[in-house]
């Protein structure tokens, strides 16, 4: 898919593989910084090398798909997503654990041709529906409004984790 954003630039949204894993880990820890600068909590602890690694691999095996935006020969956002299953979501269903738009290049419709194709990719695969968490909603506000608008609703609840060591 390709989209004009506002500075009239063409943005192409296309699956990408492992080849892309060094700039998909780097996107992600940007993702990840900004919600550490953001809430102040060290909420993650991730490096470029390790988080390559991670993405490289879970790609080659197919449990996590990456959609790209790239604008020229760059990647300046991106939404990542795999598969669950569940009985009140009536079976799979997919799961977007992250999704970055480089901050410059946001509030340009990048953000919904990701979203957009993450649809198309969802229909794709049978699933029902599509799900993700948000990072703290006071700091992140006007995350949680993008998705609203895009069609999401808010369902209640927190993300916990367990750390299983």
């Amino acid at each position: 898919m390709n989209i004009t954003v506002l500075d009239s630039k063409t943005v192409n949204i296309k699956k990408v593989g492992s080849k892309s894993a060094t700039e998909i880990a780097a996107l992600a820890i940007c993702l990840t910084n900004e919600i550490i600068e953001r809430t102040g909590i060290q909420h993650f602890d991730v490096d470029l090398p390790g988080t390559t690694a991670l993405c490289k691999r879970l790609l080659e095996e197919q449990r996590y798909q990456v959609l790209a935006a790239w604008q020229d020969k760059q990647i300046i956002g991106f939404l990542a997503l795999c598969e669950s299953f569940a009985l009140y979501a009536e079976g799979s269903f997919g799961i977007i654990q992250e999704f970055y738009v480089l901050p410059e290049h946001r509030s340009q419709k990048v953000g919904e041709a990701l979203l957009h194709e993450a649809k198309k990719y969802a229909k794709s695969q049978a699933w029902k529906r599509l799900e993700l968490c948000t990072p703290p909603v006071a700091e992140f506000q006007r995350t949680v409004d993008f998705y609203s608008n895009q069609g999401f609703e808010v369902t209640g609840g927190y993300k916990m984790k367990l750390p299983i060591q």
